[in-house]
């Protein structure tokens, strides 16, 4: 498994669901601190505490143009999860096909 090298943990990091909401945001594009809190009902504080922790992690990264700060996704520790949760499809898989065998075993 990719051990993060990141100050935050990334599960603890998108356990939160505004900051998840963050992260799709950010996916297509760079936004300033302004923009994003205007997608949000939280102030401007809550908004730049949640990116912090997502700073943090290294889900986003941010670089001043003039005065603003813009926020834009990071997805390369979003691996770490992918690999997480790739060692469980297996789990999933299994009681999926037990599933099928039994309803396809009950119609017989």
């Amino acid at each position: 498994m990719v051990a993060s090298s990141a100050k935050h943990d990334v599960f603890q990091a998108i356990a939160d669901p505004t900051r998840r909401m963050m992260l799709k945001l950010l996916a297509d594009r760079e936004m300033p601190i302004a923009a994003i809190t205007e997608c949000f009902p939280i102030s401007r504080t809550a908004v730049n505490k949640h990116l912090h922790v997502l700073s943090e992690a290294g889900l986003v990264i941010r670089r001043k143009v003039g005065r603003e700060t813009r926020y834009k996704l990071r997805s390369e520790p979003l691996v770490e999860l992918k690999d997480w949760l790739e060692f469980f499809e297996q789990y999933w898989d299994e009681k999926l096909f037990a599933l099928k065998k039994y309803v396809e075993a009950d119609n017989d």
